[in-house]
């Protein structure tokens, strides 16, 4: 079978044994898999938990084909799409319902064994949560990178009625932006630093966006609020965005960490105390995200013709990087079918 890997600076596509299921899990074959945001930071060593080489492939979607003997409850013919940390079931964070903090983590497609980005692999049977029979696998793709903000604004506390900023107009700010709507955001404004991202985020309805690299931005976005923020969801993490988040939400505002940070920050410390700033971290999902996930495309508010913007064939790998480092895209997507 063919599988991606992604070495440092370089894709390639590679033949590879057929996985076999072992105790506890099922062969899935793959029909679409999205290239994240993690697997480009990984692909240039900018990744703080990723490093090439690996197995890409955590935003996965395809059918069982075979499972375990020991495996009830999934049958072969299900369409499934995975949900990728791997826990260990047996830490506190697990045993209070928190696996996505497990103290033993893994992920799938992210540094573990295999990927998505293959015509096969096996996983854990307790990491498939079935795709609604009406969802294309267009859609059924962004069921993993909407379970992120999902997770985020849960975490946040309710957005009604509150000023909201977004940092970053990537696929997971733009998700977020449409979640932050949803949820009755009283005035969201968003940044950027290219101009392509800027005119994308107005286009998809954000209230304002501000140029991030301006010199004025902080002010730029509090002025479009009308107000301090009541949450900023930073989805760069950066510490140039992070100082940014934490001054738009001056005083008594709260940070969300959504994007990955590719290292360590200085942080004002003397501002978050004085101030009573919250810095809330926002760790992947966990299944009840998955479920108000799909709920969410199943009623139109993200839909999979304003995110999926190319498709490629999986021997088509390096150029669907290409395109997904680009900029010109959003969410593009390999198919090995």
């Amino acid at each position: 079978m063919r599988r991606v890997i992604v070495e440092q600076d370089s894709v390639r596509v590679e033949q590879a044994a057929e996985p076999v299921p072992g105790p506890g899990e099922v062969l899935v074959r793959t029909s679409v898999s999205g290239i994240c945001g993690s697997d480009t930071h990984a692909l240039r060593g900018l990744h703080p938990h990723v490093h090439p080489p690996y197995a890409p492939g955590h935003e996965v979607v395809g059918v069982v084909e075979q499972v375990a003997p020991d495996v009830t409850g999934v049958r072969p013919g299900t369409r499934v799409t995975v949900e990728p940390d791997l826990p260990c079931w047996s830490c506190k964070q697990c045993l209070s319902g928190r696996q996505n903090l497990c103290e033993n983590l893994g992920f799938f497609g992210c540094g573990s064994e295999q990927g998505g980005m293959a015509d096969l692999f096996t996983i854990d049977a307790r990491r498939l949560h079935e795709v609604p029979a009406d969802f294309d696998d267009r859609t059924a793709a962004l069921i993993e990178p909407l379970s992120t903000p999902v997770h985020a604004l849960r975490l946040a506390g309710p957005v009604e009625g509150k000023a909201v900023a977004i940092l970053g107009a990537g696929t997971i700010g733009l998700l977020t932006l449409r979640l932050a709507q949803a949820q009755g955001a009283k005035r969201v404004v968003m940044t950027a630093r290219s101009a392509r991202s800027r005119e994308r985020a107005k286009a998809f309805g954000a209230d304002a966006v501000v140029d991030a690299s301006a010199p004025d931005a902080i002010d730029s976005v509090r002025a479009e609020l009308g107000e301090s923020a009541d949450y900023v969801f930073d989805c760069v993490a950066e510490e140039s965005t992070l100082l940014q988040a934490l001054a738009i939400a001056n005083k008594g505002g709260t940070v969300m960490v959504v994007g990955v940070p590719p290292g360590d920050v200085r942080l004002p410390l003397a501002l978050v105390q004085d101030s009573q700033l919250r810095i809330q971290g926002s760790a992947t999902y966990l299944p009840e995200d998955y479920a108000v996930a799909m709920s969410l495309l199943r009623a139109g508010v993200v839909s999979a013709e304003d995110f999926v913007t190319a498709v490629h064939s999986l021997d088509d790998a390096a150029a669907a990087f290409a395109d997904a480092e680009s900029g010109a895209h959003l969410k593009v997507l390999l198919s090995p079918l």
